[in-house]
């Protein structure tokens, strides 16, 4: 039986991506800019709010940072089986589209 929190979106799938490092919300926004070739953009706004949502499923975490002015968050054990979870789904997508040719 499927997780009820699959499929995940592309923007919270890219955002606990480039959580497995510590980031700032603007550095992940980076960080997604360039990881997809630019193809996904996020907006502050947008970002901001996802990792509200990300923070109470207990997908991510705040981190410790030398810089005051800005809060980190890195993905929790949680977060990485929810990802690991939406990549074997995407993995088993591709393996049926495969059969049809494309």
């Amino acid at each position: 039986m499927r997780n009820k929190n699959l499929p995940l979106t592309e923007t919270v799938y890219y955002i606990l991506l480039v959580l497995n490092q510590p980031l700032h919300g603007y550095g992940a926004i980076q960080e997604i800019d360039l990881l997809s070739n630019g193809d996904v953009k996020i907006a502050a706004g947008t970002m901001y709010g996802a990792i509200e949502n990300l923070l109470k499923l207990r997908w991510i975490k705040e981190v410790p940072s030398q810089d005051k002015r800005r809060r980190v968050y890195q993905i929790t054990e949680d977060g990485k089986n929810i990802l690991e979870l939406e990549t074997q789904r995407m993995k088993q997508l591709i393996k049926v589209v495969n059969k049809f040719g494309y």
